[in-house]
This record gives C-alpha cells, structure tokens and sequence, in this order.
C-alpha cells in the first residue's frame, strides 16, 4: 500500500499514546518518524515501532522519560536521556545546542542514557532551518561492523550526518551510516523481498550474503560476520570507513559516558537500557563571517557543483540532499510505501495494543 504522510502520523501516534509515551514527547517522536519516511529512509521510520515494542516489552526504555540537562558549562552541555526514545532527547539536545550557538557562537551538546533516535539526518536539517551549521554522530545499540581484518562484529552503524544552510538554495545535508549500509536498510530492503547488494554484508570469511533474509540473520543472529565499514568489504579498502565509525563513537558515546556495546552487552540483562550517546553540535556562521556572507559563498559553491557537466545528460549532478528531497517530495504527493510484512507488523502491533489499524491509501 501507498499510506498516506497523515494516516501514517496518526498511526504513530496512536501507538506511542497507548504505550503511556506523553503527548508532547509522542509529537516530537513521530515527527521525526515521520520525516524520515517521507525522505525515503525506509529503515528509521514507521518500520522502527517493532523494535521499539520489544524494548518496551523488556522494561528497557522508559518512555515517559523527560530529557534534562545534567552538566551545563555555557557553550557545551550534558543531557541525561532518562532512558527514553531517543527522538525526544536528541531534539531537545540539538535545540539546546542551536540555542547555545546563537549566544556563544558555538554550542556543543552530549546526550547519555538514550535509545535509538532514528534519523541523524532531521536534527541536523533542524539546526540548518536555524541558520547554523549542524553536525551529529551517534553510538548504536546493534554490534554490526566487521573492523579492519576482523571475523566479527564489533562497532555498530555509528552514523555522521551534516547540514549546512544556503541563502536561496536549500541546505546541503549529508546523512551516512559508516557502514556500507545501515542495518536496519537491509532488514528494510529483505521486508521489500529486495536482493542486498554484494558487499553490504559479509559473513564470517569475508563472503558477500546477498539473499535478503539470510542478510538480516548474518546482522543480528549470527556471531561473525556482518556489515562492512564504508568504502567496502573489511580489508584496508575500507580502513578510513573503520576509522570514522570510530571517531562517531567517540563524540557520540565516549565523550558523554554513554556505553560501547561490546562492554555493555558483557553485563546487560533484558531489561536494562542500552545507555546509548548523541553528539550534537551547532556553529553559527554570524560568529566567524558577516551576517549572510557564507550562505552566499554556500550558495555559488553549489552552483558551481550544479553547473558540472554530467556524464549522463539524462542524469544531472547532484547535491547532497537533492535525492532525499526530491524523495520526500514524491511520497507527499504519492503517499509512503508500507511493504505487505510491515503492514502485516503494524496490524499485530495495533492488536497488541488495542487500538484501531489507521494507515490508509493516500
């Protein structure tokens, strides 16, 4: 089905209220979700509730958890998540930060004990809608990547995103996993009966796995194999990938206290929360140059890039964020594409629940 963008809210909605999650913080959820959806990132959307109902299931994340701030030194801050969805606390982080950057010139915030908080990608957009230049990384939950030479998995999707505003273009904006795929993209392209591309997932000889199902086993059942940094299979190709997944960690989990899977897992029992770390960071441009001078000077380098002649006249060069937005642009008219196993997901959720099924066609 083509759901609609408003059922698909009220969807997520719907679910969050009968979980006890308050209405403001359940808001702020599914705006994101949501977002996400519409941008055609299909692994952090509607598709996370599954996951998310079993951390609630196992006592894991509280979701009346309010964000509050534990260390404030002006420019930089410590979040304490509360061991809530992770969708609250990185908003009110990165919001804190803009707000920060905007007073000091520079606003560097650390989130701790939080939970996945799906897309780094909309809190970046959200400083760039601010006029600040915004960077985020995160820790994960899921030990994932194959380190450099490795047969097992150690580092997870550790993601880097990155946003820019322009003064009449739109932002620039980089959203990567540091893997070559994130995991939940391969468990979203295997609910899609789609094959996975040769080199997302390697199992443990250093073999491509490429059947969708035995792609999502090798992730999150197996104990070898997995993903592979970005830039390729685990060989020194893909080094530099390795070593970025380790610098999102460090900002995203070291520097606030968060935990490192492979440490945390030693100990964990079912219901103990996964302490995961954001980093988020504001720069306001007005600090270094004149007011509106580097989004003009943002504004002719992505002409510039624009202006490139494509190899392809059929295929115009791109910007970083152009495939997301022209994404979102299609699913606001055609509606989010809901696969027949999440829809089939999202029925059993709602039963469980006791609340009505409410995505509809758009």
């Amino acid at each position: 089905m083509r759901a609609s963008a408003d059922s698909v809210r009220a969807q997520i909605l719907a679910i969050l209220a009968a979980w006890g999650m308050p209405e403001d913080l359940a808001a702020q959820t599914a705006e994101v979700m949501l977002d996400t959806d519409l941008a055609g990132v299909d692994s952090h959307g509607i598709g996370m509730l599954t996951s998310y109902e079993g951390m609630r299931r196992a006592g894991q994340v509280k979701l009346d958890a309010r964000p509050r701030i534990e260390r404030d030194g002006g420019a930089v801050a410590l979040v304490d998540g509360g061991a809530g969805l992770g969708h609250p606390a990185a908003a009110f982080a990165m919001r804190l930060a803009i707000q920060r950057a905007k007073q000091f010139g520079v606003g560097a915030v650390a989130v701790r004990n939080s939970h996945h908080f799906g897309a780094a990608g909309w809190y970046v957009k959200l400083a760039a809608a601010e006029g600040c230049v915004g960077l985020v990384t995160s820790g994960t939950r899921t030990m994932a990547m194959v380190p450099t030479h490795g047969a097992v998995p150690v580092l997870g999707t550790n993601p880097i995103a990155f946003a820019a505003p322009a003064a009449s273009q739109p932002p620039v904006v980089l959203d990567m996993a540091t893997t070559t795929a994130a995991a939940n993209k391969v468990r979203a392209r295997a609910l899609r009966n789609k094959p996975i591309p040769a080199g997302w997932v390697v199992d443990g000889r250093g073999q491509p796995v490429t059947e969708g199902a035995a792609a999502v086993a090798q992730i999150f059942e197996k104990p070898e194999g997995g993903l592979s940094p970005v830039g390729g299979t685990p060989d020194m190709a893909s080094h530099k990938g390795y070593g970025l997944a380790m610098m999102a960690h460090i900002l995203g989990a070291t520097l606030s206290g968060a935990s490192f899977s492979p440490i945390r897992v030693r100990t964990q029992r079912p219901e103990d929360p996964d302490d995961i770390g954001h980093f988020m960071l504001a720069l306001n441009p007005a600090a270094f140059r004149p007011e509106g001078a580097f989004e003009q000077d943002l504004d002719a380098a992505v002409a510039v890039l624009r202006a490139t002649p494509p190899a392809d006249p059929a295929l115009p060069v791109l910007v970083p964020g152009d495939p997301e937005r022209a994404e979102h642009a299609e699913r606001s008219a055609q509606g989010i594409p809901i696969p027949a196993g999440l829809e089939a997901q999202i029925r059993g959720i709602c039963e469980r629940a006791g609340i009505a099924f409410l995505l509809a066609e758009a």
